[in-house]
């Protein structure tokens, strides 16, 4: 594992622009040597959530990377690596965006969003039976993180942050836009959530 280069791809020791599928499973078998209670060190973890961030940014369109090969040719200077891209936003970097044309904006947070009747343990079991609904997990930190590839109400990137409260859950909602294209409502994405908790009987009001 390369930590030291700023192309995710390396770091995760993946080709530049490989998939979803190879981005998480390079994550889960890095980690096993990066995570300090395994021998690594909080550094290592830490550059190995980052490259990860990037990457998973880059493959669903939120943050496109040049790949070092091909400006490395254009150019007909020596390689060189992109840039990483900055991790997935937080509550507080959402809250700072500014909007874009036509009044929207690319990132949009709902904090807190609702309440499921449940500890952050079952609801977070819940949360991933409805993304199997209308989604596709991209980042799986349970029982309190989980970064979502929606298809519906349109394409974006959707981040469910749990916290416990009194026995049950608040949930926090982050959006952003994909490849460029609108930022969906973050309260249309939250009761879309809530529509199909509903179904599951586990949603308890905001």
């Amino acid at each position: 594992m390369t930590l030291s280069s700023s192309d995710p791809f390396v770091v995760l020791g993946l080709s530049f622009g490989a998939p979803l599928d190879d981005i998480r499973a390079a994550r889960r078998r890095l980690a096993r040597d990066a995570h300090p209670d395994r021998g690594g060190s909080e550094e290592a973890m830490k550059a190995l959530n980052a490259a990860f961030d990037s990457a998973i940014a880059h493959a669903t369109g939120r943050r496109v990377l040049v790949d070092p090969g091909t400006r490395g040719a254009a150019t007909g200077s020596r390689r060189s690596t992109a840039p990483a891209a900055p991790a997935a936003p937080t509550a507080r970097a959402a809250q700072r965006e500014q909007p874009r044309s036509a009044g929207r904006f690319r990132v949009s947070h709902d904090h807190p969003s609702f309440t499921i009747d449940a500890l952050p343990a079952e609801a977070y079991e819940a949360l991933l039976i409805v993304c199997s609904w209308i989604g596709e997990v991209l980042v799986d930190e349970p029982p309190y993180l989980l970064d979502v590839h929606l298809s519906d109400p349109s394409e974006c990137w959707c981040r469910l942050e749990l916290v416990p409260d009194a026995g049950s859950s608040t949930v926090s909602i982050t959006v952003a836009a994909v490849d460029r294209g609108p930022c969906p409502d973050v309260e249309v994405v939250r009761d879309l959530w809530v529509s199909h908790l509903n179904q599951l009987g586990r949603w308890d009001g905001d």
